[in-house]
């Protein structure tokens, strides 16, 4: 079982990005899961959310605390320890940020880390900055879990009826893909 932690802030969409995982995973043939964690609702507060994927139905239900794969959102949060919990030489690390690798002050293994300048891409292309879309782009080329085609699919199905954001996101997970 992979397990992916996801740590952002309230307004960012930390949650939509652990839910569009779980379906891009389960539209290519896996299962998955996905579930947020945070205290008072409220934008700009520290979120976490959780998803995992498996070829085998996933029956825990716990918040992940060892994970696989670390995705963070909002670079200010590298600074709080919370994000840094459970982590080990082997997590793959994605994280939005205009800094690269060696820029970066941090207490985590410098070897699976993924950078990417999400901000930068979603106020080209969706013109806010959401970046969890962007970062989902990074996600599926770093790690190759889900597919460029099944996040696509997953953005469909999650924003239908929104033809523009839809149009708007795809483009900025291909970017980041390409990246």
């Amino acid at each position: 079982m992979i397990e992916i932690r996801i740590h952002g802030r309230g307004g960012q969409g930390v949650v939509t990005a652990a839910e569009l995982i779980a379906t891009a995973a389960f539209k290519g043939g896996r299962e998955a899961q996905a579930f947020p964690s945070f205290g008072a609702e409220r934008t700009g507060a520290p979120v976490e959310s959780f998803a995992r994927i498996d070829d085998q139905p996933i029956i825990t239900r716990q918040q992940i605390y060892r994970p696989d794969i670390l995705i963070i959102q909002d670079p200010t949060l590298l600074e709080t320890p919370e994000v840094a919990k459970g982590v080990d030489k082997k997590t793959i690390i994605i994280i939005n940020t205009a800094k690269t690798k060696a820029e970066l002050k941090i207490n985590f293994p410098l070897n699976n880390i993924h950078t990417i300048d999400a901000t930068k891409i979603a106020l080209e292309i969706i013109g806010k900055n959401i970046v969890n879309t962007v970062i989902l782009g990074s996600f599926a080329k770093a790690t190759g879990l889900i597919s460029l085609k099944s996040l696509t699919e997953a953005i469909e199905e999650k924003f239908a009826g929104h033809n523009e954001l839809i149009a708007k996101n795809i483009r900025a997970i291909e970017r980041a893909y390409k990246i």
